[in-house]
């Protein structure tokens, strides 16, 4: 599988990095090629090469993807957070409707748990308001960020029905669910991020996923957050690879910066090495292990900036020149810091413990 993700990379990826930054296209036939080899599907449960979860195999397929282009590893990790709520799901039907078309990309989706995550750690107000009507719920509301999404795309997202708050599937463009106009970004602009407005939508009793949020939080978060560091060990990665494809004699008077690729490698490889650690394990809930999942996580947005701004001095002037690659990987390294759950939002998190997950949501 990794193979033919690297391929894909080289042959399809690299050619449009560009593009996908400056341009805004989304690299929708490359995720359906990604897709293809298989690298949505190893942390489906009875789809990928090993027939089990293996998260670590989905977390390196999107390191590849995001040595070249991290607006394409953003949209394979929307894909496979899509997937595994689809796998943790309590509605037996709803997964075995959606899971095999999620894990070989015939279905592309995207995430709305952004303000849900928040939500629970108390950052946010729940967005979406819902009321429980006959066979489901009709929902109101907007989300302002939900990426990887075209008209036809799934996607997660929560509501709040009376006392309790529902997490659910949605398709744009089905049943109320509209795209609206969305902001325009200095990176990752081809990502397909929309705002997505609910009026009076249906959202039926089969599109369910829980009817618990707090539970079934519980159950994805460590997933959630591992699969996130894809995009991360990719990026750095590619950081230490692009210094040392720097002339020669620009890279003799670099060996006097602190962090150099030598460096970057042994704290990547550090890092990736915690990670598949607990990758082994996404279902454990003992509070030290949701701690080091939130450290990883944590130290995976620092490194990032890290790497990326010594990238910068390391390249000089050219990295100081429009549409340098440089500059591409500084602004993406800002959105792994900045993503939900954000720099802010894992510090808060670490602060107060909260493994749990039994905040109260906080109200509008």
């Amino acid at each position: 599988m990794l193979g033919r993700v690297k391929a894909i990379v080289q042959s399809d990826l690299r050619p449009l990095a560009a593009r996908i930054d400056e341009d805004g296209l989304y690299p929708a036939h490359v995720l359906k090629n990604l897709g293809l080899a298989g690298a949505f599907a190893q942390h489906h449960d009875g789809f990928g090469e090993d027939h089990a979860i293996n998260l670590q195999a989905a977390i390196r397929a999107m390191s590849s993807v995001a040595e070249a282009c991290l607006s394409t590893a953003f949209c394979v990790w929307c894909q496979d957070a899509f997937g595994w709520y689809l796998q943790n799901s309590e509605n037996l039907g709803l997964r075995a409707r959606l899971q095999a078309d999620a894990a070989s990309g015939a279905a592309l989706g995207g995430t709305g748990l952004s303000n849900p995550m928040k939500a629970l750690s108390g950052v946010e107000p729940l967005r979406l308001k819902g009321r429980r009507v006959d066979g489901g719920y009709r929902v109101d509301g907007v989300l302002p960020w939900v990426s990887n999404l075209e008209d036809g795309h799934y996607f997660g997202f929560c509501f709040e029905a009376g006392a309790t708050v529902v997490t659910a599937i949605a398709r744009l463009g089905f049943d109320g669910v509209e795209s609206r106009k969305g902001a325009q970004f200095i990176a990752l602009e081809g990502t397909a991020t929309r705002a997505v407005g609910f009026k009076n939508a249906l959202i039926p009793d089969e599109m369910v996923l829980s009817d618990s949020l707090t539970r079934f939080a519980k159950r994805i978060k460590p997933g959630f957050l591992l699969l996130q560091t894809g995009m991360t060990i990719g990026l750095v990665r590619n950081c230490a690879d692009l210094m040392r494809a720097l002339p020669s004699r620009v890279r003799a008077v670099n060996a006097y910066l602190p962090i150099g690729p030598a460096s970057l490698d042994e704290f990547v490889d550090a890092m990736e090495h915690e990670i598949m650690t607990l990758a082994e394990t996404p279902s454990e809930q003992a509070p030290e292990y949701l701690r080091r999942v939130l450290e990883a996580r944590l130290e995976g947005s620092r490194l990032a900036l890290d790497a990326t701004q010594a990238l910068m001095l390391h390249a000089g002037s050219s990295a100081y020149l429009r549409g340098s690659i440089y500059s591409r990987r500084l602004r993406e390294s800002y959105f792994i810091a900045i993503v939900t759950p954000a720099t802010k939002h894992l510090l808060k998190d670490i602060s107060e413990r909260n493994f749990s997950l039994q905040h109260t949501l906080m109200q509008p």
